[in-house]
């Protein structure tokens, strides 16, 4: 009798072993998405090499920059906060990954039964009061039949890398926004230079015209008008320091510290080390890190449609108890105190409200909307390649027929002086010239931040920054 009972045990102890190859889980495949055409230009790359995978230390040669970015990195508050999630992810994923291993607990407890009732099971059995002493563990463990416990780690696998790569996210935008907050600053210093020079000149001018009214050369028109334009320049003097005292202060939210001024190099003496190779289209969905997050969270949303699909299958579980029990406490650990027991029990979802059919559905919908935003953050992440190649070339292709442009107001300034003083132009001629010549510089310097951020954009939007 006792091998028969021994025998049932075993069967069934072995069987949820057998039965875990009648896995129901779905394996996830990646859907099928053209990015042939994601960069829109005629100039495809035929090599798997782009500048994302260069590190921004070899990116940017300015080695002021490079300090604020490896300060930046250590210090904001963004990255700080990613930090902390990864750890609280890390953890979740930890405590997932012990999904199919055995529970165990143990219990302890001494019970003094002061007043038995008669009408009660025991109470025929025990007339007086008794005491009753237990030390036991309980052991328990789920069969993982059809998946559910390994589908659900699997989702928390991909739940955790998605903390990873919004992570390397925040690194991306942050490298890109300390590169292009600094060079705003160089640009802004350009102006600002280019600016009070153009105030000396016009102070001297100013200072000319006056005389030449006092000996009846010209008219208080002249003057006024010479005044104005010194006025508009001093104006916009402010305004540009204005614009450099605000960008300091965000540059030092970006950095992590309290507002201040930066030491930093010229506009002029900016250069980027890359040819700026794009790499096939296909990388970005290994390189951007938005990307790679947005497919995480379509496997973990097809994992969990995995974990609800099982749910409408029996789940089997097997208990073991064991330990000492005694009425008498110094009989407690005997070997006469010792018992076990061994329970299977088979749990199969029958009527409940709908609750499993209806947490399916929504994990099949949860899916879905996870494949609509991978799609979405995959095309987005082209259209923005597509947009800061396109910028950075119009821009490179911009600067030559501005700085030509500069050299004519210049040289139209230089004649119309010269002009002025044989009388054949008015001085509001000049005035013109001169102003013309001022917007003009200002826009090459605008050029050239545009060159810079629109490369900068190039090496983010390919997911470039985080290595």
């Amino acid at each position: 009798m006792k091998k028969i009972v021994i025998n049932k045990y075993i069967i069934v102890a072995i069987v949820p072993l057998l039965l875990q190859s009648c896995f129901v889980a779905k394996k996830y495949e990646r859907p099928e998405i053209e990015t042939a055409n994601l960069f829109r230009t005629d100039e495809l790359p035929q090599d798997s090499v782009s500048i994302a995978s260069v590190s921004y230390k070899d990116i940017f040669t300015d080695p002021n920059l490079k300090t604020y970015i490896e300060k930046g990195l250590e210090n904001n508050l963004d990255i700080r906060s990613a930090v902390q999630n990864l750890a609280i992810a890390s953890a979740y994923l930890k405590k997932d990954k012990l999904g199919n291993v055995p529970t165990l607990n143990i219990t302890g407890s001494g019970t003094r039964n002061a007043k038995i009732s008669e009408n009660s099971q025991f109470g025929s059995i025990f007339s007086t009061p008794y005491n009753d002493f237990d030390l036991y563990g309980t052991l328990s463990w789920e069969a993982d039949i059809w998946g559910k416990i390994r589908s659900n780690k699997r989702a928390s696998v991909a739940s955790y890398l998605q903390t990873v790569e919004a992570h390397k996210a925040v690194k991306t935008t942050l490298v890109a926004n300390i590169a292009t907050t600094y060079f705003q600053l160089l640009a802004l210093d350009e102006q600002i230079k280019i600016t009070e020079e153009t105030i000396k000149n016009r102070e001297k001018s100013l200072e000319t015209i006056q005389a030449l009214k006092e000996a009846g050369q010209e008219n208080q028109v002249a003057v006024d008008q010479t005044a104005a334009q010194l006025y508009s320049a001093q104006s916009q003097l402010l305004d540009l320091k204005n614009y450099l005292f605000q960008y300091e202060n965000a540059f030092s939210i970006l950095l992590g510290e309290e507002p201040q001024s930066y030491a930093r190099s010229t506009i002029e003496e900016q250069s980027l080390t890359n040819d700026f190779k794009l790499g096939v289209p296909a990388l970005l969905l290994r390189n951007r890190p938005d990307v790679v997050q947005a497919e995480y969270s379509l496997i973990n949303t097809f994992e969990l449609t995995n974990v609800a699909r099982s749910n409408f299958y029996p789940s089997i579980t097997l208990s073991a108890t064991g330990g000492f029990s005694s009425l008498e406490a110094k009989n407690w650990f005997d070997a006469g105190s010792i018992y076990a027991n061994l329970l299977a029990g088979l749990t199969q979802p029958i009527f409940n409200g709908r609750a499993v059919r209806t947490a399916y559905e929504v994990a099949q919908a949860d899916q879905e909307q996870s494949l609509i935003t991978f799609k979405k953050t995959l095309l987005t992440a082209g259209q923005e390649v597509s947009n800061a190649l396109y910028d950075y070339n119009i821009n490179v292709e911009k600067e030559a027929y501005l700085a030509k442009q500069v050299d004519a107001l210049k040289r139209a300034e230089e004649n119309s002086e010269e002009l002025l003083n044989n009388g054949y132009l008015t001085y509001l001629d000049l005035l013109t010239a001169r102003e013309s010549a001022l917007t003009a510089e200002l826009s090459l310097v605008d050029n050239k931040y545009y060159q810079l951020t629109a490369a900068v954009e190039l090496y983010r939007s390919l997911g470039g920054g985080w290595q």
